[in-house]
């Protein structure tokens, strides 16, 4: 069973690396967002998507440790969970201790990569709003209502609000 905590640790350890990879890149992508440089988030979010394909490779290799972990400690694999772990290895302080450190480092990371996600959601938010906000503005100034502009026949000029340089004139 000692293989089996050891290969768990080590994925976990990885997975936090590749985790880190992602926030590192989400970080990148925030002044990106903000300068509204679609090709750059582009190329990030390429970046992002190898890192997540490692990232889902680490992922079955875990819940295969783990299955295989559960198999060994007679327990059901949707029951053991990493900290259930922990505690069953009171007789090991060492891989115990290694287990509760990569749990706490883990957890952390994805505190901070969630904190990153959430700050880039809001700008790419405010971004979208600013969008349909100019584009309703653009719309509503090609709708304007036209006003009653008649030429010397008596006829509707058909000018839109604002768009002809007519002015009053004082000889009529």
């Amino acid at each position: 069973m000692a293989s089996l905590i050891d290969e768990l640790i080590d994925t976990l350890n990885r997975e936090d690396e590749e985790y880190n990879r992602l926030i590192a890149l989400s970080r990148e992508k925030t002044p990106i967002i903000v300068k509204g440089d679609l090709e750059g988030l582009a190329a990030v979010t390429d970046k992002e998507q190898s890192v997540v394909s490692v990232i889902q490779k680490l992922e079955k290799d875990r819940m295969s440790s783990m299955k295989d972990i559960a198999e060994v400690t007679n327990r059901s694999e949707e029951e053991l969970k990493l900290t259930d772990l922990i505690e069953l290895m009171k007789g090991r302080p060492e891989e115990q201790k290694k287990l509760r450190e990569v749990h706490d480092r883990l957890q952390q990371t994805m505190k901070t990569m969630t904190s990153v996600n959430e700050q880039n959601r809001t700008l790419l938010q405010n971004s979208l709003d600013m969008v349909q906000f100019e584009m309703q503005l653009l719309q509503s100034m090609r709708q304007a209502p036209e006003t009653a502009d008649y030429g010397k026949d008596a006829y509707s000029t058909g000018t839109i609000m604002g768009s002809g340089t007519k002015r009053f004139d004082a000889k009529q």
